[in-house]
């Protein structure tokens, strides 16, 4: 078989070419559309996508980034005035792609991460035509999800649909701005869930779907007949980087899990389990004497990780994840990386022969590889999270001679008010300095004493 490329689903323009989504041959999938929803006559998709449509934005990107510069041969035998071997050079990009309204009053904006990836200035364009520099929240490349927001009034957020209720054939259209030619919509179905082992992401449980998916259409809007966001737009299949009706969406609970975490830290606090295995197939159910051929099989469990804990053991074999079926050991993977550090869930697992359920509490994982965008300035180069029982935000980490340190700020202090304000969390620290700027009056607890700094 043919060795496949990745393709991303970016549109690019310039002299730098970026790509967004991946590629497969196969052969499109048609629906047939139905005459009715739920007893309502349904003739035309337009009344719901007129709703819907304003909550999808067209992104566009401009940045640097590092190339290699080849120098022929003849001036490295013979020279050429300050020029060297392989130099590196910065070389100017711009990135066409789409992002959602899901929160109008913040202004929260998801996209994915490769669309916004080393970018230095970020244009938003809305269905209305206004055009909007947006600032990053923060980002996580495992999973290709970024946070966006901008300052505007009158905007249209979408309604977050519950994505663990999908069906294959339900069906789906998906929304973005594919090549750059403004808001284009296209139908089709949910053809597959829990796609994973695609080598696109580090973390994968994705949406499969026949509407037809093209360069652009990163980060836009897969929904449903009520106009629902189910997914967010990702990755292609394709011999060409084209749309042969095999396309990619990160599903909306898994979207919302991560941008929660965004808004709440400024990166994702990835929980973990302390697991590693395989996917149940046929040879290992049958070595295992197993009743399914589907599922999780543990071979290892880490000392004193979550799933030791909880008393999880090699040679379980974990079927569902808060009562929804995983059928490989990737797609495990996926769900419990979307879910946040500190949170439970609940795991059905087959052991001897028997089923039993596990609550297990997740852990944070140590390896992470978010880019987080700095509450402040004053902050830049410190590790916050909340403290806890909602009592403020501890300093986990400081880097050296970073502005935080600069300002006076030392890892373990606690940070409890601003400017006599009270701050529970880093979701209130960040609603507060929201376009403020001056003098801040910081009272923090530092070896268990209380104190003022105050930091520019």
């Amino acid at each position: 078989m043919k060795k496949l490329s990745l393709v991303p689903l970016s549109a690019i323009l310039g002299a730098v070419l970026f790509s967004s989504s991946f590629v497969i041959s196969n052969a499109h999938a048609f629906a047939i559309w139905p005459t009715s929803v739920e007893g309502q006559t349904m003739p035309s998709l337009a009344p719901m996508l007129e709703k819907t449509t304003p909550a999808v934005v067209s992104i566009a990107v401009k940045g640097t980034h590092k190339v290699k510069q080849n120098v022929p041969n003849i001036f490295r035998f013979f020279g050429k005035p300050n020029q060297r071997p392989n130099q590196i050079q910065q070389r100017p990009f711009r990135v066409l792609g789409s992002g959602v309204i899901i929160n109008a009053k913040e202004g929260y904006i998801v996209t994915n991460n490769h669309v916004i990836e080393q970018a230095d200035e970020i244009i938003i364009t809305l269905k209305d035509g206004r055009q909007i520099e947006a600032k990053k929240i923060g980002s996580d490349a495992e999973s290709d999800i970024a946070l966006l927001q901008i300052d505007a009034d009158d905007l249209t957020e979408i309604i977050i649909a519950d994505s663990d209720k999908l069906r294959v054939g339900d069906f789906a259209i998906a929304i973005g701005s594919p090549f750059g030619l403004g808001q284009t919509v296209t139908s089709g179905i949910v053809s597959a869930l829990g796609r994973s082992g695609l080598d696109i992401e580090n973390y994968e449980d994705f949406i499969q779907t026949d509407a037809a998916i093209n360069s652009g259409n990163s980060g836009g809007a897969l929904v449903n007949l009520r106009g629902e966001l189910i997914g967010i737009n990702t990755a292609i299949l394709g011999p060409n980087g084209g749309n042969v009706g095999i396309g990619f969406a990160i599903p909306s609970n898994m979207m919302n899990n991560l941008a929660k975490q965004i808004i709440e830290f400024g990166e994702v606090h990835r929980g973990v389990l302390g697991v590693s295995g395989r996917s149940v197939n046929s040879e290992i159910a049958k070595a295992m004497e197993l009743k399914t051929n589907q599922g999780g099989f543990i071979e290892q469990v880490m000392p004193d990780s979550a799933a030791d804990e909880a008393g999880i053991k090699p040679g379980d074999v974990i079927t569902k994840v808060n009562g929804k079926l995983v059928k490989t050991f990737n797609e495990l993977r996926g769900k419990i990386g979307s879910i946040g550090a500190g949170k439970s869930v609940r795991l059905s697992i087959i052991r001897n022969g028997k089923e039993q359920e596990f609550n297990v509490k997740l852990k944070q994982s140590q390896a992470s590889n978010v880019a987080a965008a700095s509450i402040h300035r004053m902050f830049e180069g410190a590790k916050l999270e909340n403290n806890n029982n909602n009592s403020g935000v501890i300093i986990r980490d400081i880097a050296d001679n970073s502005p935080a340190q600069l300002a006076g700020l030392q890892s373990g202090d606690l940070i409890t008010a601003i400017n006599r304000t009270r701050i529970n969390n880093t979701a209130e620290l960040r609603k507060y300095l929201k376009d403020k700027k001056g003098v801040f009056a910081l009272n923090i607890i530092r070896d268990n004493y209380s104190q003022y700094l105050m930091v520019r």
